[in-house]
C-alpha cells in the first residue's frame, strides 16, 4: 500500500532528527495490541503526533485523523494524504471523515486521534469529543489511552505512557449519546490517570 511506504519513508527520515531534539522515554509499549485500536492521547502541543508515532515504533503503522486545515496546505497536505493522514472538519458533521476512520479500523488498522479535539493547556480541561468512543463501539476495536507529558523539553527525555487497552461495554449495537459520553469521560480519566501514576 502506497500510504504505508510513504509513512515508513517519512518515519525513517524524521525519526533521528526528532529524537535528537526530543528524546522519548516510553512506558507501557507492551500494551500495544496487535490488531486495530483507537489510539487516544492527551493533546497540549502541535508536535504531539510525533511523540505518539515514534513511541509506537515504525512497525505499528497508524492512520491519523488531523484537522482539515493541515490537509489543505499546499505540498504539506499532499504529503500528509499520501502518508495515510486524513482530515476532519471540526466545525461540521464530517461524515466522510467518520466513514474513513471506521473503514481503517474495520480493515485492521490503528487509528490515532486526539479525543479532546484541540490542544489543551496544562491545568485546563475540555469535555472530550465522543468520536473515539463511537469508533470503538461501532467496530469492536479497543480504546488505547496514551499520556504525553505536557512539558516538552528539548534535549531531555519526554515521557509517553501507553495504558492498557479497554473495550467499551456496548459493542455490537448503536449506543445512545449518554452511553458514548460516559465512555468518552472514562477514556479521559484513564489518560490523565497515567500521568498521575508517574508523579
Amino acid at each position: 500500500m502506497k500510504e504505508n511506504r510513504v509513512y515508513k519513508l517519512l518515519y525513517t527520515i524524521i525519526y533521528p532528527f526528532f529524537l535528537l531534539l526530543y528524546p522519548i522515554k516510553v512506558i507501557g509499549r507492551e500494551n500495544i495490541p496487535d490488531g486495530p485500536a483507537v489510539i487516544c492521547p492527551n493533546h497540549t502541543r502541535a508536535i504531539d503526533p510525533f511523540f505518539v508515532v515514534f513511541a509506537f515504533r515504525r512497525k505499528n503503522i497508524m492512520r491519523i485523523m488531523a484537522k482539515i486545515e493541515l490537509i489543505r496546505i499546499p505540498v504539506l497536505g499532499w504529503l500528509l494524504r499520501h502518508a495515510g493522514i486524513f482530515g476532519v472538519d471540526r466545525g461540521a458533521a464530517d461524515i466522510g471523515a467518520v466513514k474513513t476512520a471506521l473503514r481503517h479500523l474495520k480493515e485492521g488498522r490503528k487509528l490515532l486521534l486526539f479525543p479532546e479535539g484541540t490542544r489543551v493547556s496544562e491545568g485546563e480541561s475540555v469535555e472530550a469529543k465522543t468520536g473515539a468512543a463511537m469508533f470503538a463501539t461501532r467496530t469492536g476495536s479497543p480504546l488505547l489511552p496514551v499520556y504525553i507529558t505536557p512539558h516538552k523539553r528539548m534535549f531531555r527525555r519526554n515521557l509517553v505512557v501507553i495504558g492498557q487497552p479497554f473495550e467499551p461495554k456496548f459493542e455490537g449495537r448503536k449506543c445512545t449519546a449518554e452511553e458514548l459520553r460516559a465512555v468518552a469521560d472514562e477514556l479521559m480519566a484513564r489518560i490523565y490517570a497515567l500521568g498521575e501514576e508517574q508523579q
